[in-house]
């Protein structure tokens, strides 16, 4: 399901799959954890196939090895993630902006999957074809131009040999092209909402019917156990029933049988260097897989009792999704519903994704074929019920509930994921949250910085920093410094609980002191930790 979404096909999904439960679960560092292609990697992977897809003007083989080198890049970065021991770090990143991206995600499963669940695919579509047909000729046309000049550049200036220049092509060259527009044109949340009036006045009611059967049998399989997986039963059972009753119907991409292709053609020297406008992506690609990898670790432990190892899991997870990529299968993380299946059935070592690994790889060596005639809106019907549970409806039920600015922070990573770009809307969202913390602690800590002259002699003062000093409330340091006159002969500067000074508030403290200094007014510190004066010492404060 998730190899037909991103737009790589089922056989990408499986290979996926396959190669990430193999290695994760030998690896890594769940021993119960099954691993493979997810809904928020899938929905991020697909962004990143439809940005490299129109750097290289639709062409999935000419983009495929470019869209390869991402994943693969993005599973490095997840081992330096866990050889550098930032496993246990994921936990610092907000609430809030995790269940807005989640639900954005889930947004977006939604959105897109409503025109396969009701049979429509704008490319196959005559009428639309018919009216992008100018704008495939001016495309093969510039096609063509550019062809000539690169011809021109190497070899006319050498052999003198005229260039051809068709001034037509073929209406199968034509159709081919004009199917490729509308693949772009159609691609992501705007792309899809736009042919969304063509999908319902082109239903295909059979679809539509075995998509809401689907669904139907998901939700009520659940009810009555969870040991089996409800999606694949509903998978088999209408797979079955509408092969044995033939009925037409839409069917996925074929899965091609054998052993998957070695893609070693990804490490040109041409590749790698068109690499660096996509780095972003990888990086958040392998984030985005840690945070849902480890969250399922610790559902896992909840159940086992057990304690997983967050940096092994990272290097597990890495090495899983590289190797996938190198064979052509989509990236994947830690799979919550299919851990929780695994645990309840008796899977208590690493052995059991081990197992699913070679199961489903022997799946793509025999089955493909077999696997091939699932029709599409089955697919459609699962993701639809995937987008549904990925989202975070208990965040949105405490939306009242919760503080103003976990609402926006939610609400704006919600809306930054499905209208944007998932990449910024997680860095916004993350921005805000800091910011918003940055301002709460300074509250907090300003309250308690204050003048107390209790116990002291007159012509003394005192003022009491409890609490950290950092860049959030130097300037507000420097405002009540302000206020020791020249009538002050001494100043008492109570340093508790200042173990960790950065460099906006030393400098802070410089300029006050050389403002004391100017004004004759004697400073003395006191509760200086042993941290504390060594910092001083360095920059000569005392």
């Amino acid at each position: 399901a998730f190899g037909e979404q991103s737009g790589l096909g089922a056989t990408a999904g499986l290979y996926g799959a396959a190669f990430i439960a193999f290695f994760a679960a030998m690896l890594g560092g769940t021993s119960t954890q099954i691993s493979g292609p997810t809904a928020p990697m899938t929905v991020l992977s697909a962004s990143i196939i439809s940005a490299i897809l129109i750097d290289r003007e639709g062409d999935l083989n000419q983009a495929m090895p470019l869209i390869l080198l991402v994943f693969v890049l993005s599973g490095l970065i997840q081992i330096l993630l866990g050889l550098a021991k930032l496993g246990t770090n994921i936990k610092y990143i907000p609430k809030p902006v995790v269940s807005g991206f989640m639900s954005g995600i889930g947004v977006i499963i939604l959105i897109t999957q409503f025109m396969p669940a009701l049979g429509y695919n704008p490319k196959n579509d005559n009428e639309l074809i018919k009216t992008h047909e100018e704008k495939a000729r001016i495309s093969l046309m510039s096609n063509r131009l550019d062809e000539v000049k690169e011809k021109l550049a190497n070899d006319i200036n050498e052999n003198n040999n005229p260039v051809n220049l068709p001034v037509d092509f073929t209406n199968e060259d034509i159709i081919k092209e004009s199917k490729k527009l509308i693949n772009v044109d159609s691609a992501g949340v705007i792309g899809s909402l736009k042919y969304y009036s063509r999908a319902i006045s082109n239903i295909d009611y059979t679809e539509a019917i075995i998509a809401i059967i689907t669904i139907i049998i998901i939700y009520g399989f659940k009810r009555i156990t969870t040991l089996v997986p409800s999606a694949l039963v509903a998978l088999i059972v209408i797979t079955l029933g509408v092969t044995l009753i033939e009925i037409e119907y839409t069917a996925i991409s074929e899965i091609k049988a054998g052993i998957p292709k070695l893609n070693y053609n990804i490490f040109s020297i041409s590749e790698i260097l068109s690499l660096a406008p996509y780095v972003i992506m990888a990086l958040l690609l392998s984030l985005l897989g840690a945070i849902d990898s480890l969250l399922t670790s610790l559902v896992a432990d909840n159940m086992t009792k057990t304690r997983h190892s967050p940096n092994k899991e990272l290097i597990g997870q890495g090495i899983g999704n590289s190797i996938a990529a190198i064979f052509g299968g989509l990236p994947g993380a830690g799979a919550t519903i299919r851990t929780v299946v695994n645990i309840k059935a008796g899977g208590q070592t690493r052995l059991s994704g081990m197992i699913s690994g070679i199961l489903l790889f022997c799946v793509i060596l025999a089955l493909g074929p077999l696997a091939s005639k699932i029709p599409a809106a089955v697919l459609a019907g699962i993701l639809i019920t995937v987008g549904i549970d990925v989202m975070d409806m208990q965040g949105f039920r405490e939306l009242k509930l919760m503080k103003k600015e976990d609402a926006v922070v939610l609400l704006t990573v919600l809306a930054l994921t499905v209208f944007w770009q998932l990449v910024y809307a997680v860095a916004v969202g993350f921005i805000i949250a800091l910011f918003q913390f940055i301002k709460k602690t300074s509250d907090m800590t300003e309250s308690t910085f204050k003048i107390d002259n209790s116990g002291v002699d007159s012509g003394t003062v005192q003022i009491s920093l409890n609490g950290p000093v950092f860049f959030g409330n130097s300037l507000f340091l420097k405002e009540l410094f302000s206020k020791i006159t020249t009538k002050t002969k001494k100043l008492k500067i109570n340093m508790t609980s200042n173990e960790d000074l950065d460099y906006s508030s030393i400098s802070s403290i410089r300029d006050v002191l050389s403002e004391l200094k100017n004004k004759n007014i004697k400073v003395e510190f006191t509760n200086l930790s042993e941290d504390t004066i060594n910092v001083f010492n360095k920059f000569k404060l005392i």
